[in-house]
């Protein structure tokens, strides 16, 4: 039994197809990052962040307009105690 040209042809084509689409890589999805709460405070309040590298990780220090410079989990704190 022959086979046409036209039709190796077709069956070739798609046989690619189907291997090229098992190739293809996936896009991948945005990640979501979740804002620092304490990081928005001191930003909120107009301050400007720092992140300080110390020997035991890191921590942000939040320089507020007035001059004052507070660690911004120590601002957050502060600002909204715990009821």
């Amino acid at each position: 039994m022959k086979i046409s040209s036209k039709k190796c042809v077709l069956f070739s084509s798609i046989f690619a197809l189907a291997l090229l689409s098992g190739c293809s890589s996936k896009q991948a999805s945005p990640s979501v990052a979740i804002a620092n709460p304490a990081s928005e405070y001191c930003m909120k309040k107009g301050g400007k962040l720092e992140i300080v590298k110390e020997a035991s990780g890191e921590k942000g220090m939040c320089h507020l307009p007035d001059g004052m410079i507070v660690e911004e989990w120590e601002l957050l704190r502060r600002d909204n105690p715990q009821k």
